[in-house]
């Protein structure tokens, strides 16, 4: 016997955490906007909504009057509104109470502003892994979504790809297909051409439950761009209309607790990523951005030790909630895949999400432990212990690869100093290079640090493992020993480098030992790159210290552009302009130094673009040394305001 077919139309639009208010405004004028008004105009079409948290509160603010048009397509029964994480969070990397306060928030948002609990969630990406069932089942969330591809992941295939139910820990929860071949269809023709193939493909299936879901509008809202986008959505649901006595279009609150019969279906975890990671030819499980992204790594493990320094929170209540809100601003897809609008790959997503954690993270140190203190700890998760300094002025987390600082963090600002991107190349504080005298300015501003070059003799200390000598809690200070390499370049060069940190103030100290036989001669370079708001002299000044000027206010003001070379100074010191905080480098000798800003391509909506990630500054200081000889040097680096 063949059933009727019935629709499900959803539209769903998230806009990171972090992103400014110019790309908000125009996913407003371009989707938001003339896709609610036009459906209103359709009553008896319906549509399944899901907008994060974060886009629902930017209308709130900014557009109430949309608000009101939802409030009254809730009221006629038209608009059904999704649950969900409120910041659209990457569902299977969170903690268990993480999960749960997300979609707590949103179904609480949601509930106090159109007066309904949603009674189903779509998920971030739509990425999913079995334990997600038990979190949302306990939220109350009766159904969500997977692409059907996932359904043949599990081992179904058309026709058989119609809702069904999945368990976990004995957890059930409803699941509609996504059709992804019609998102597809959506984007290259009529809507009427689309649903007339899709009638004459159903009348020829018998049983089932004959139900259809799609979630068309980020492409068909796009095509056919000559026209204004009211027209766009106007012929669409003009197309759908007339299909009113063939399709019964509906959602999936009305038919969920009706369907019968469903068949069990336990979905692998998800490997479908191309949304998240903006591509289409690699599609690598969820948990894999962590291995190609270091630096979506650092902020998941930022995310997880933040967790824990939450949860020793004792007595205080409203604290610990303040804390937790912080911690889930941070937790949007966005900061561990490139997605849609740039995410790791982007520097204003990235600073938004550590001021957040860096907040949460404040909000939650009990007042006796910011006592300052240093501390041994597998903060990155990755087997090897990391040496945590922190007080109440800076966060510095040092690696033994390279004895380099990963994250530093000035607090009183919530501004990590050291959060950049550069893909395939790992950016710290404090990585040496051991390098033949003939390395020029423009040998660096070429990439002859990351590319290896016959010409020139190269050592990188930044990727090989140091050792630890000693850890002084209590004068605050590691000291590391890199070992002898006689296969490599300057690898019968010994580094002994400490750490120790005292206020607003870190340094830096060198041994340089030649223990070969023959003499050594070239330059040593600790390179560090600080992540300063933009480039520019909006953002930055810099100026330079002369050594009789030292104890002296720095004079000689100019502006980093392409790149700056300074000769012959104490030390430097950055103007951070956004964040009204200065950085001085200083040195116990006069140095040269390279200044060189790092700038990667990032794909926003489909189109690359070159951003600013950070700053490269490079003293230089040359080095000849016999047998046995000794090079002594020390840098100092303060933040203050």
């Amino acid at each position: 016997m063949n059933h009727i077919l019935r629709f499900i139309l959803g539209s769903h639009y998230h806009i990171p955490y972090g992103v400014g208010d110019a790309e908000f405004e125009a996913a407003y004028k371009t989707n938001l906007k003339p896709f609610v008004s036009t459906l209103y105009k359709y009553p008896k079409i319906p549509a399944t909504l899901h907008y994060s948290g974060v886009l629902l509160h930017w209308l709130e603010k900014v557009h109430p009057e949309f608000f009101i048009l939802l409030e009254d397509l809730v009221s006629r029964k038209q608009v059904e509104l999704l649950g969900g994480g409120f910041y659209e969070p990457m569902m299977p990397l969170l903690p268990l109470s993480d999960k749960i306060g997300q979609i707590e928030l949103l179904t609480t948002y949601l509930r106090k502003h159109f007066g309904k609990r949603p009674q189903g969630c779509r998920l971030p990406a739509l990425a999913w892994e079995p334990h997600i069932v038990g979190p949302l089942s306990t939220c109350g969330m009766g159904y969500t979504f997977l692409e059907d591809r996932q359904f043949t992941l599990a081992g179904v295939s058309a026709p058989a790809i119609e809702p069904c139910i999945t368990e976990d820990q004995g957890k059930l929860i409803t699941i509609f297909p996504v059709s992804n071949q019609l998102k597809e269809a959506f984007a290259r023709q009529r809507a009427s051409l689309v649903l007339e193939d899709l009638i004459q493909g159903h009348a020829v299936l018998q049983g089932g439950q004959g139900i259809i879901c799609v979630f068309p509008e980020q492409i068909f809202a796009e095509h056919e761009a000559s026209e204004g986008a009211e027209l766009r959505f106007h012929r669409f649901f003009e197309d759908l209309s007339c299909f009113e006595s063939q399709i019964d279009f509906t959602s999936p609150g009305k038919l969920y607790k009706g369907l019968r019969g469903l068949k069990k279906i336990y979905f692998p975890v998800s490997q479908e990523a191309g949304v998240l990671s903006g591509e289409s030819a690699s599609n690598p499980a969820v948990r894999q951005f962590l291995i190609n992204y270091p630096e979506a790594n650092r902020i998941y493990a930022k995310m997880m030790f933040t967790h824990v320094l939450i949860n020793q929170l004792r007595g205080d209540k409203s604290r610990k909630r303040i804390a937790r809100e912080e911690l889930w601003k941070a937790q949007g897809l966005d900061a561990f895949c490139p997605g849609v609008y740039g995410g790791v790959c982007r520097h204003s997503i990235r600073k938004a999400v550590y001021k957040a954690l860096l907040g949460a993270e404040k909000i939650s140190r009990e007042q006796s432990s910011t006592a300052p203190s240093v501390l041994n700890f597998d903060f990155d998760l990755d087997g090897e212990g990391e040496y945590l300094f922190w007080n109440g002025y800076i966060n510095c987390y040092i690696q033994l690869e390279g004895a380099a600082i990963f994250e530093l963090d000035y607090l009183p600002k919530l501004w990590n100093y050291l959060d950049t991107f550069a893909q395939g190349y790992k950016r710290t504080g404090f990585a040496d290079h051991l390098v033949s005298s003939d390395l020029t300015f423009q040998d660096v501003q070429a990439g002859v640090l990351q590319q290896p070059s016959a010409r020139i003799a190269h050592r990188y200390c930044g990727s090989e493992l140091f050792e630890l000598l000693s850890m002084d809690k209590e004068h605050e200070q590691v000291h590391f020993r890199l070992p002898l390499q006689p296969g490599l370049a300057y690898g019968k060069v010994e580094i002994e480098k400490r750490y120790q940190i005292r206020k607003d103030t870190l340094k830096v100290s060198y041994g340089l030992t030649n223990r070969g036989t023959s003499t050594e001669t070239g330059t040593f370079i600790p390179s560090l790159d600080l992540s300063f708001p933009g480039e520019g002299e909006s953002f930055v000044h810099l100026a330079k210290i002369r050594l009789a000027e030292k104890n002296e206010e720095p004079e000689n003001e100019v502006f980093v552009s392409e790149g700056t070379i300074i000769t012959d100074v104490a030390g430097i010191t950055f103007e951070d302009l956004k964040n009204e905080v200065f950085i001085t480098l200083s040195s116990d000798q006069n140095f040269d130094t390279w200044i060189i800003p790092i700038r990667t391509p990032c794909p926003i909506k489909g189109v690359l673009r070159t951003l600013y990630q950070s700053t490269c500054i490079m003293p230089i200081r040359p080095f000849v040394l016999g047998p046995g000889d000794c090079l002594n040097t020390e840098f100092s680096l303060r933040i203050y305001c």
